[in-house]
């Protein structure tokens, strides 16, 4: 035998051992086998059981913000530039379909600086149209470009901050993912194997977790009415009105500014108060934040300062001194509550309010009834290839039985390394690719079965047989692989997940049939005997 067939050899050895080494590790008993092989094999949904949501993102929550955004803005630029104005507001679109269909409206803006005022737009908001509707008032639409983009930014951001949530809660198996077309159905698909009550899941992915510290300038009030008749029904200007968090009601009046938000915080943590014996979320700021909320705590001290988490106050503490970079949120009844709550504001808060349009929930047994079936159609499937190879092409059909189950091997193993989920389909995948494999074999043994009708020695045969069929396999996996790839870009999750495993299948297919299987036939034809005939 010589020295490059030994080389060969000893390839196909090592890719098996760091195949079977990332399908089960190096096991010490059967029990650690087993174990090995569940944790590196990740089952989907519907072979484990587990839970299946579906959100929809409310985006026309992101266009109101970008709109009340844009109102700070403009009235701190115009008064810059010193453009008087009357009011500026904005329409409420109520559903996904009319977001884009915000307005803002500005009033008693002066002739005379009319040229002023678009310019003002043009340079510094120019993703917004601005329209005359009379001598002094405008109107400003968003741009449909600008209107798409936030719509995907929407989506894309809502995604991010779920799965943050989701790590943070340590599913590790979980997979979230859009559903349909961010412009007309902003939707989020979210699965779970192996969870089976996902209330607690749902109550975490669906809080905002807005965090905004704001001045408080009067309050609490019993009522809305009775703040409102403090001021004569009149609210002071840079004011906003806040309930309070709780079943017993309550109102405050705060500064419309907030001094800090979510978005200055670096990181969050549950606690223990020690002077209470209770739980609390303690925040950190970010460097910047920290200075900001020094300077402000400094300046107001013996006032109150209220947190406000998703738009109601959660607490409104008076000022004792000087606050550097962190703070807590109290309130909370327990453990598990105060890390939900550091887990989200870690995780940041939605661009947009979601709502749950379908739960499905997956039972473990029918999971376990897919694996059996599933591996039952598969077994089936290869012992019937097998015996047919083995009775028609009698001592060859060992080379393809060889080369099949190295195949499955390589699949698996891939799998493994990279992570990626087994699922139904994808045994489904992995069945077709048996064919498939099988169908490389033949190809070649029919090939080489044609060049020793034709005359030719073993050795040539074979050589000449796996060349002429060489450009066949390489054609007709590569077609494959390409329809396969468009199923997994355009494919549903089910479809993706067969995608999947037979673009690997076939790939791997391209390695045991023509590179393994004809070192099989050089090892049996290596040595001084000169072989005349071959079992095809």
């Amino acid at each position: 035998m010589d020295r490059s067939l030994w080389i060969k050899i000893a390839s196909i050895i090592g890719v098996t051992l760091v195949c079977l080494y990332g399908i089960v590790g190096i096991p010490k008993n059967q029990k650690e086998l087993l174990d090995n092989f569940n944790k590196n094999i990740k089952l989907g949904l519907d072979l484990k059981g587990g839970s299946q949501l579906v959100l929809q993102v409310q985006v026309q929550d992101a266009f109101k913000a970008e709109a009340d955004q844009l109102i700070d803005r403009l009235k701190t630029e115009m008064k810059t530039a010193n453009i008087d104005y009357v009011t500026f507001d904005r329409n409420e679109p109520g559903t996904i379909e009319d977001a884009s269909k915000i307005e803002i409206v500005g009033k008693g803006i002066p002739i005379a600086k009319t040229g002023d005022f678009r310019r003002l737009v043009n340079e510094r908001f120019p993703d917004w149209n601005v329209t005359s509707t009379s001598g002094t008032d405008y109107r400003m639409t968003l741009k449909p470009t600008s209107a798409l983009d936030l719509r995907k930014k929407t989506v894309a951001s809502s995604i991010r901050t779920i799965e943050s949530r989701i790590d943070g809660l340590g599913l590790v198996d979980a997979s979230v993912q859009q559903r349909g077309a961010a412009e007309t159905e902003p939707e989020i698909l979210i699965q779970m194997p192996g969870v089976d009550d996902p209330a607690r899941i749902k109550q975490i992915l669906q809080t905002a977790a807005l965090l905004e510290l704001y001045e408080v300038q009067e309050g609490p009030f019993a009522s809305r009415d009775q703040m409102l008749s403090q001021f004569n029904g009149i609210l002071p200007a840079g004011t906003k009105p806040v309930r309070g968090m709780g079943t017993q009601e309550s109102w405050f009046l705060l500064k419309r500014a907030p001094v800090i938000t979510g978005r200055d915080l670096r990181d969050s943590r549950a606690s223990q108060d020690s002077m209470n014996n209770g739980w609390v979320t303690t925040f950190v700021l970010s460097q910047d934040a920290a200075g900001r909320f020094g300077r402000f705590t400094e300046a107001n001290i013996n006032k109150r300062l209220a947190i406000v988490l998703d738009g109601q106050v959660r607490s409104a503490p008076t000022i004792q001194n000087k606050i550097s970079d962190n703070g807590q949120i109290t309130g909370a009844a327990t453990q598990q509550e105060a890390n939900d709550l550091a887990l989200v504001l870690r995780a940041g808060s939605l661009p947009a309010s979601v709502i749950y349009l379908e739960e499905r929930t997956v039972g473990p047994s029918l999971g376990a009834d897919s694996i059996r079936e599933g591996l039952i159609s598969g077994l089936v499937g290869l012992v019937a290839v097998v015996f047919v190879m083995l009775v028609y092409y009698k001592k060859s059909g060992i080379n393809a039985t060889v080369a099949l189950i190295l195949n499955a091997i390589i699949l698996i193993a891939i799998l493994a390394f990279f992570g990626a989920t087994l699922t139904l389909p994808g045994i489904a995948g992995i069945v077709l690719t048996i064919g498939m494999a099988v169908d490389s074999n033949v190809l070649i043994f029919e090939r080489i079965r044609e060049e020793l009708r034709g005359g030719k020695a073993v050795r040539a045969a074979i050589d000449s047989g796996f060349a002429r069929a060489f450009l066949t396999i390489i054609d007709t996996h590569v077609t494959a692989v390409v329809s396969s790839a468009f199923l997994f870009i355009f494919g549903t999750t089910n479809v993706k997940g067969f995608a999947v495993t037979l673009i690997i299948g076939l790939l791997a297919n391209v390695f045991t049939a023509v590179f393994v299987s004809k070192v099989i036939f050089e090892w049996e034809m290596s040595g001084n005997k000169k072989v005349t005939t071959l079992s095809i």
